[in-house]
């Protein structure tokens, strides 16, 4: 019975030293098979539970932290209307597509996170932002889309925007659609966006070329190729203004030089 209770894993442990128990006595104890199989279908049954507890925890504490921050965002004060924010004559007089002076802004109520900003970009020309890890780089470029309370200051915006940001937005639909978002199909453009953000060899690779669908937050794409479907995006709205946000930080060199001279540089 000790031999056959052994192999009766995972509970092979508790099975032997409920059967030491019983032939401690004998007499009274008597270890059948009816009691030796019965014990296992209970064992058996509580398998399943025990090994989905800890999943169930881990759901539960995920599913209180998406509550709260649901709750926070619905709970939210109802942002502003910057007036300010597209003034044409404001635009005729500098000629500038961005325009920020003397800015502060701040991501709550408490402290202010970016303080006196002073930021012109001519029609025609790159700008770029430089700064150390942290240096609120990204964080100027959510208040220039007005992501970010205005606390004092001129905010002025000539033209659409498009928007790069540093971790790639890709939705559950084909290639294409992630690269089209809902614009009209233009051949001649879309071909062209393919070839200048190095996305050709990437679509031999994949099963269905451009209709191939794209798992939930990419999951079928690398990270370069994701940030390039970005970028494609926002190349193929063809704006009057692009805010690029380290959009190179996830290609190789090579695909970077290409994206440079092809994308960032032909724009200006």
């Amino acid at each position: 019975v000790i031999n056959f209770t052994f192999c009766m894993s995972p509970f092979m442990v508790t099975i032997a030293t409920f059967s030491s128990y019983v032939l401690l006595d004998p007499e009274n104890n008597v270890l059948t098979p009816t009691k030796v199989f019965v014990s296992v279908s209970l064992f058996n049954l509580l398998r399943i539970p025990l090994t989905l507890f800890p999943w169930v925890i881990k759901e539960t504490i995920t599913m209180m932290v998406s509550v709260r921050r649901i709750t926070d965002f619905l709970n939210a004060d109802e942002l502003v209307v910057q007036n300010d924010k597209l003034q044409s004559t404001y635009h005729h007089q500098n000629e500038n597509d961005i325009e920020v002076q003397d800015a502060t802004f701040a991501w709550s109520n408490d402290t202010t996170q970016l303080n006196g900003i002073s930021l012109q970009a001519p029609k025609g020309t790159l700008t770029a932002i430089v700064g150390a890890v942290g240096s609120g780089k990204s964080s100027l470029l959510q208040a220039i889309l007005g992501e970010m309370r205005r606390v004092k200051g001129q905010v002025a915006i000539n033209g659409t925007i498009a928007y790069v940001p540093q971790q790639a937005w890709i939705q559950n639909l084909s290639l294409k659609d992630n690269v089209l978002f809902a614009k009209p199909w233009n051949e001649s453009l879309y071909k062209s966006v393919i070839q200048s953000c190095a996305l050709e060899a990437d679509l031999t690779l994949l099963s269905n070329r451009d209709e191939t669908e794209i798992g939930e937050n990419g999951i079928n794409l690398s990270g370069g190729q994701k940030q390039r479907v970005s970028l494609a995006r926002a190349v193929y709205s063809d704006a009057q203004v692009y805010l690029l946000d380290d959009p190179l930080s996830a290609v190789d060199a090579h695909v970077g030089k290409h994206i440079f001279e092809n994308v960032i540089h032909r724009t200006t």
